[in-house]
């Protein structure tokens, strides 16, 4: 069956859940994986600093530290996320009525203590985000406490990492199987990138969007395998040591036929760095940290020439592990984009960063 996932709405809940969904996640029996992505394999921050997750226990409970969505470091102070992770149809209010919205780095394990939250001080989201079609399913959030050498490099227009057939990982505490069983470790998947018309095909226009090349990225395996799902929106899509996509949607998780698709990160942050949202210096920045499965560390040697072929990718992988998963029950499969439809479409318009206050600015454990 085909069901459709933008990423993050199958763990938005109404408030009044919230402490009756907590109770039951902290006493839910191990079950079949703990994968954040469907197919994968535990991964570290120690080596992928830039892997954060967004998170509010007043919106999503106590369980997982409330992670809802993924994130990436590209900057000294700057994380990117998707767009839809900051609509109102996945938080239940306006960003700026989240009183404890945060960013979580350098956690493995969302049940465990270690790393920082480091709360959100301002969100810019792309006024041009489209939630019929999912495009420029982008959002840049500002915060201050990032340990310096955490970014992610960005890749630019014409990088060869987007080159149909290039290896890719992606990263998530999300949805291990496509039926609600949610990480609470790190994971990773390996994909390949492939070339647009496959998506193109897999999604010519339909409810569940429509693939663009100009500003999506697609990924799977023709047999279907890894994929990201539920709860890994935002994420990072990485490809030879760079940053080529955010995860954004799909139909079904890790389905023969339906890659995934990402936001493609060369076109996104030309319209953040346009609309001011990403300070100045900040991206590209050098990434640290391996970025593939084997284990080696990928820095600037694998920057090709801008003339390189550009295409599209998303990720496929190998069996997920019987470890240390989380039940999740009774949430729909996400659906369409979400919602910010006063700015959609609105082409003079740079968007709204949205600030919050010095208490929530403030540095938490």
């Amino acid at each position: 069956m085909s069901v459709l996932r933008n990423l993050a709405r199958s763990l938005a809940l109404i408030p009044a859940a919230v402490a009756s969904l907590g109770a039951s996640l902290a006493a839910a029996p191990g079950a079949a994986a703990d994968g954040a992505v469907v197919g994968g394999r535990k991964a570290s921050t120690a080596d992928r600093p830039w892997a954060v997750a967004l998170a509010s226990r007043d919106r999503f409970g106590d369980a997982r530290a409330g992670q809802f969505c993924g994130g990436v470091v590209v900057g000294r102070r700057t994380v990117l996320t998707a767009a839809h992770c900051l609509s109102q149809e996945v938080l239940g209010v306006e960003p700026t009525a989240v009183p404890d919205l945060t960013v979580i780095t350098g956690r493995d394990d969302l049940r465990a203590d270690g790393g920082e939250e480091l709360r959100v001080r301002q969100a810019w989201v792309n006024p041009g985000y489209d939630s019929v079609s999912n495009a420029g399913d982008l959002a840049v959030l500002t915060v201050d406490g990032i340990r310096p050498g955490t970014g992610l490099r960005t890749a630019r227009a014409g990088d060869g990492a987007y080159r149909p057939g290039t290896p890719a990982e992606v990263y998530g505490w999300g949805d291990t199987t496509g039926d609600g069983r949610y990480a609470a470790v790190l994971r990773a998947a390996r994909v390949s990138v492939l070339a647009d018309e496959v998506c193109e095909r897999a999604y010519p226009g339909s409810a569940h969007g429509t693939y663009q090349r100009e500003s999506m990225v697609c990924a799977g395996s023709p047999g279907g395998g890894g994929d990201a799902c539920q709860g890994d929106s935002g994420g990072p899509l990485v490809a030879r040591g760079r940053l080529v996509g955010l995860v954004s949607w799909g139909s079904g998780c890790g389905t023969a036929g339906s890659p995934g698709v990402y936001t493609r990160v060369s076109t996104a942050m030309g319209t953040a760095e346009a609309a001011g949202a990403v300070e100045d210096g900040e991206a590209p920045v050098a990434g640290a940290g391996r970025a593939d499965g084997a284990g080696t560390t990928e820095n600037a040697e694998n920057t090709e020439s801008a003339g390189a072929e550009a295409a599209d990718g998303r990720g496929a992988v190998g069996p997920v592990e019987a470890e240390d998963a989380e039940v999740m029950d009774g949430h729909d499969r996400a659906t369409g984009g979400a919602e910010n439809a006063e700015d959609t479409g609105d082409t003079g318009d740079t968007g709204d960063a949205w600030a919050f206050g010095e208490e929530e600015a403030a540095r938490q454990r």
